[in-house]
């Protein structure tokens, strides 16, 4: 098997495409294992040795839900209860799909903050990471992204979860990359919807894609816990989700091989 890049003529380039082969070794949602080369021709190549790992974030790297705990934090029980009892019907409409996730998560929000300035939304989500957010990460997902940033794979968390919390402590365990939902401002005020699309789903997968543009990793490792991680899963050469499988090898360089 090839495993550095070399440039291949149309005849040999169309035999390949012919003949290549993409085994998979389990379902979506185990470690999958596949040949890949590049869809950019001209000059063909196999892929780079790019290793990219995704995390999902709330149930994955925590124990439960991020934003819940967020909010609960920064508005406080009182005006978080009130909040819940506004947007009941909406809420208990998200997991049965009759509520759109995005839209209702930036509502819940403005029902308890109303339209709080960028600056203090910001100082509650520092008091978030550094006071309640610790208690509700996982050490052994911790530990997994420690190994993935020892190896030289570039980690990039991908979440539903607003970013203004998110990116505060990804910082603080040296990830650079934040794929997540947008609040949206005005004048420095949050209106009560997302900016763009809530990143779940098929989303993951558009804002990775996004991300990487051309130089798409040749191995993509995906870590979840939910039906929201299922596209993010069936991108990736190695997934995981939560309760189905073993966490998967790690690759020592990118490409074929894996440790």
């Amino acid at each position: 098997m090839l495993t550095n890049c070399v440039n291949i003529t149309e005849r040999t380039w169309a035999a390949l495409q012919q003949d290549r082969v993409c085994a998979d070794n389990v379902g979506a949602f185990g470690a999958r294992s596949r040949v890949a080369f590049s869809s950019t021709p001209g000059p063909y190549r196999f892929m780079n040795d790019r290793v990219v790992a995704a995390f999902d974030f709330d149930g994955t790297i925590t124990t439960s839900d991020s934003f819940r705990a967020f909010m609960l934090d920064a508005a406080g029980p009182a005006r978080f209860a009130a909040a819940a009892l506004r947007c009941l019907p909406s809420l208990v409409g998200v997991p049965l799909g009759w509520s759109p996730r995005g839209p209702t998560k930036a509502r819940f929000l403005y029902a308890a903050m109303g339209g709080v300035r960028r600056e203090v939304l910001e100082a509650a989500a520092q008091r978030f990471v550094e006071r309640r957010l610790p208690a509700l990460l996982r050490a052994d997902m911790l530990a997994r992204v420690a190994e993935h940033q020892a190896l030289g794979h570039e980690v990039v968390l991908v979440s539903a979860s607003p970013s203004i919390y998110l990116r505060m402590w990804a910082q603080t365990v040296g990830i650079g990359t934040v794929l997540s939902s947008e609040l949206e401002w005005r004048d420095g005020v949050y209106t009560g919807r997302l900016a763009g699309n809530n990143c779940w789903g098929p989303e993951k997968v558009a804002r990775l894609r996004a991300w990487w543009g051309a130089n798409a990793p040749a191995t993509l490792y995906a870590y979840g816990d939910s039906r929201g991680d299922k596209e993010m899963a069936e991108l990736a050469q190695y997934a995981w989700i939560r309760g189905e499988s073993a966490l998967p090898p790690l690759a020592v360089t990118g490409g074929f091989g894996a440790a």
